[in-house]
């Protein structure tokens, strides 16, 4: 919360009850329970929970002012005195009632300074309830979302794509002023050159709230520019590299710092999202951190025992070594051909045999087959097929 910010709200917050820690806790304390609710909630260990996004915005507001020691008195006093019901009920005006002045209250409370006045001057950043126009703060640019289809080799290696991006900036020809370019500015009526209009909430507190007439510009034009309508808004389009780690995988959503929206006032450019989907490869699947492929083989090569080489995802190829009497279907794991991880280690390439069976077969190698199948007459496979479907 920043100290030009609004206040009037502490009155209804309880920050020592936001971070779970008594109203007497040391900074160490109030810094090792933030911490612990900072980490639990944080946006990025918790994508897509609004909960926990709520959650991590209001436990930095508490610490943003618990962990201030001058912020901390404040606030102390603040609804020490709301508490007692001091700010409730007050005349308003120059005289009020019975001679009593509200002004003079602010102003001074026992006539040595620092009083209410000094302390609202703080609390709403206005020195008092008057108003001077503030310098606008900068604001970090608004996030983009976009996505990119890579290849199957590019995601299990990694790569630096091109991406044509369309975003919210600046208007180009009023460079975000708003105002038609070659007329001159003057200060807003609405504000007086603040940047806010102040709203009443009741009693003695009142809210700023961004002014409707300049957007918080604090200058109008008395022509509107014609390409943003007096927005100060436009889109832009840029061509950007981004860098796809290797590993990544289809359907994952990379971060690239920096490179979303411009910011405004001199704020940091927002982030980039890019969703990622990856084509897929005509013989590699992926399962998990490991690649897999089907492997053809010969009734023969398990029966026997073979060695057979495979091809790796851009790589050399490996020899397969096949023991005689191999079972179809039989798993092979072959180290460090895997996908990387974010790590750096690599997961495996999981190879099954699949016996192929000849759509054709020539004469010699009918007759062997056949000799096979006469040689294996006595060894009848389904013996108990029926008994066990029957039971």
């Amino acid at each position: 919360m920043s100290d030009d910010g609004y206040r009037a709200d502490w009155a209804q917050k309880d920050f020592y009850a936001e971070l779970g820690v008594k109203k007497d806790a040391s900074a160490e304390e109030i810094k090792k329970a933030y911490r612990k609710l900072a980490r639990a909630n944080h946006p990025d260990s918790n994508p897509g929970d609004t909960a926990k996004h709520d959650k991590f915005k209001a436990v930095a507001e508490a610490y943003d002012v618990l962990g201030d020691r001058d912020k901390r008195a404040k606030y102390d006093e603040f609804r020490s005195l709301h508490a007692s019901g001091r700010f409730g009920g007050f005349p308003t005006g120059q005289g009020g009632q019975g001679g009593f002045n509200l002004d003079d209250l602010l102003r001074d409370r026992g006539g040595a300074g620092g009083g209410f006045g000094d302390m609202f001057g703080d609390l709403f950043g206005q020195g008092g309830f008057g108003r001077r126009q503030q310098p606008r703060r900068p604001h970090k640019g608004a996030d983009v979302e976009t996505s990119a289809t890579i290849s199957f080799t590019d995601a299990i290696d990694g790569v630096t794509i091109s991406l044509r991006l369309t975003s919210d900036a600046p208007c180009p020809d009023c460079n975000g002023t708003g105002g038609k370019p070659g007329t001159k500015p003057h200060v807003c009526p609405e504000c007086e050159g603040a940047g806010y209009v102040t709203s009443s909430v009741g009693g003695a507190f009142s809210m700023n709230e961004t002014c409707p007439t300049c957007g918080g510009r604090q200058l109008v034009y008395d022509e509107a520019c014609p390409t943003c309508h007096g927005s100060g808004r436009g889109m832009s389009a840029r061509t950007i590299q981004a860098r796809i780690p290797a590993g990544v995988k289809d359907g994952q959503r990379i971060r690239v710092r920096g490179k979303g929206a411009a910011g405004e006032n001199g704020g940091p450019a927002g982030d980039l999202y890019v969703t990622v989907k990856v084509s897929p490869h005509r013989i590699f699947a992926r399962k998990g951190d490991n690649l897999t492929i089907d492997v053809p083989v010969s009734f023969d090569e398990l029966a026997l025992g073979s060695e057979i080489k495979i091809p790796t995802l851009g790589g050399a190829p490996v020899t397969l070594r096949i023991p005689a009497g191999t079972p179809n279907g039989r798993t092979f794991r072959v180290r460090g051909k895997g996908a990387r991880r974010s790590d750096g280690t690599v997961g495996d390439l999981l190879a099954t045999v699949e016996v192929v069976v000849p759509a054709v077969l020539d004469e010699e190698a009918r007759a062997a087959v056949t000799a096979y199948r006469e040689a294996t007459a006595g060894r009848p496979l389904r013996a108990n097929l029926f008994e066990k479907a029957g039971s």
